[in-house]
């Protein structure tokens, strides 16, 4: 629950996330109940009517705030049900790309529910027989000037030639890192049919997408906050819907 954080907070409304994500709550848990103002966790609700509570991190402004999934952190029981209802948006896809670098917890789990035999995994490591023409310059809030590079290895090109395929990520947010995936695919004569994220954060990612949000679909969604007395209150219209 969200009343007792596990070490001294300052009235701040954040908590160590030492036990998040560990576990899915059955629909009727007292915890998807729960009305704003919201003060450690926010619960939400998966497409199943399933509750998973994620922890509020207060963004460096110190009045907002966004609830958090860190996937490499989340119990294996918890990533597989996410996987499983993931796989289950997919539709008929015959290829998955992961997402650097938490799209790659769920995408193996995907391709795997999917019958696949493997997927393709982006990434920003470039190995010495990465080719600089197969990646797209990602910038974000994070790497506003020459940030990091995504790349496709040239070994798994043959994968993605005529293959429907489909993107998985974690989340959703921004939609910068997206955009430039999608850059990179459409060059390569890729264009997804689907992208499949856990966690649909905000609502920013659809004008940085333009039409292609519509090719978006995930197991839940969540808002940003603003701090209100007592916690913190989500901000109107920045839930997706």
């Amino acid at each position: 629950m969200d009343d007792i954080p596990s070490a001294p907070s300052d009235d701040d409304f954040v908590a160590p996330t030492t036990d998040r994500w560990q576990t899915i709550l059955p629909a009727d848990h007292p915890a998807g109940a729960a009305k704003p103002p919201y003060r450690y966790t926010y619960p939400a609700r998966l497409l199943d009517g399933r509750v998973l509570e994620l922890p509020l991190r207060r963004l460096p402004d110190g009045e907002r705030a966004v609830a958090s999934l860190i996937a490499n952190h989340a119990s294996f029981t918890v990533a597989a049900a996410l996987a499983d209802t993931m796989a289950s948006l997919a539709g008929d896809a015959e290829v998955v790309v992961g997402m650097p670098t938490l799209g790659l917890v769920f995408a193996p789990l995907v391709a795997e529910r999917l019958g696949h035999p493997n997927y393709i995994p982006l990434g920003y490591s470039q190995k010495f027989w990465y080719r600089e023409a197969l990646s797209e310059p990602v910038r974000s809030v994070t790497t506003p000037g020459a940030g990091k590079r995504v790349f496709i290895d040239p070994n798994l090109l043959p994968r993605l030639e005529g293959r429907r395929v489909v993107l998985v990520d974690d989340a959703v947010s921004s939609g910068t890192t997206m955009v430039a995936v999608m850059r990179l695919l459409a060059r390569l004569g890729a264009r997804p049919q689907k992208i499949v994220v856990a966690m649909r954060q905000g609502v920013l990612w659809r004008a940085a997408l333009k039409a292609d949000a519509a090719l978006v679909t995930g197991v839940f969604a969540g808002p940003l906050f603003r701090r209100v007395p007592g916690g913190w209150a989500p901000i109107e219209g920045t839930m997706d819907a």
